[in-house]
């Protein structure tokens, strides 16, 4: 079980894996934190966006909608590899999913099918947003994906938790496609990569 890392060690630990990072507006306390608890923390979870451009897809991360209000993730990774960081604390990007495969993460063990959504997610995951349409076909470029790897190894280094810790949307909930493009098992390989 660990706690969360504070707003500057989670910023920290994100320049010392060599990532460019866009701090936006007040993201240390912007947060979801009055509906509910934030942590224990047992793992980073991994989205894509269905958005277009920097801007559009940082500002969207960060608001939110009216139905789902932001921020929507942690950190939201460009196309370019920069992490722009748009709250901390509770955030609406994991929703309700699997207590087995939870069960799972923190035992660092292989996954089982997500089958079922009970369980808060936004309480133990950090959470990144990557700027993509999730259509298979728009391209990951790869200093993006090198910057997810990046971005994911930071927050296991702090934690000392191993590339098990990093789930994809899909492998949370239901239903859920994100990331769509590249595979949760290849992009754990580049995070055991870069962690070793």
């Amino acid at each position: 079980m660990s706690s969360p890392m504070s707003a500057n060690r989670f910023l920290d630990a994100l320049r010392g894996e060599g990532l460019d990072v866009v701090e936006v507006g007040d993201w240390r306390t912007h947060n979801r934190n009055h509906k509910g608890p934030w942590g224990p923390v047992h793992g980073v979870m991994i989205h894509h966006t269905v958005t277009r451009g920097t801007a559009n897809t940082v500002r969207i991360c960060r608001d939110g909608y009216a139905s789902l209000p932001g921020p929507l993730c942690h950190g939201v990774i460009a196309k370019d590899g920069s992490v722009h960081l748009v709250g901390y604390g509770r955030a609406n990007h994991a929703g309700l999913g699997d207590d087995e495969v939870l069960r799972a993460v923190i035992a660092e063990k292989g996954l089982p099918p997500d089958n079922e959504a009970t369980t808060d997610g936004n309480r133990h995951f950090y959470g990144f947003e990557c700027e993509n349409l999730g259509d298979g076909v728009d391209p990951w470029p790869k200093v993006q994906l090198d910057a997810i790897a990046k971005a994911a190894a930071a927050v296991c280094r702090v934690h000392g938790w191993t590339q098990r810790s990093v789930i994809g949307h899909l492998e949370w909930q239901p239903g859920k496609v994100d990331p769509r493009g590249f595979t949760m098992a290849s992009m754990r390989e580049r995070i055991a990569e870069r962690l070793r």
